[in-house]
């Protein structure tokens, strides 16, 4: 036989332990030097294809219907 608790574990303990869990922080988040929209560090540029002031990846335009 295992293990068992001693008391119940109140929501309020059991929730401060998991408040550290899945904290996400965007501290790597910057704008893009070329069209200013937000992008990982250290990435290229999802939305002009440029890494660090190069064209790496030709982006295709979106066809207006």
């Amino acid at each position: 036989m295992g293990a068992l608790p001693k008391r119940k574990i109140s929501r309020v303990r059991r929730d401060q332990r998991r408040s550290h869990f899945l904290r996400v922080t965007a501290s790597n988040v910057i704008p893009c030097p070329q069209c200013h929209t937000l992008k990982l560090g250290y990435h290229v540029c999802p939305n002009c294809g440029t890494y660090d002031g190069v064209e790496v990846v030709a982006i295709k335009e979106a066809k207006k219907s």
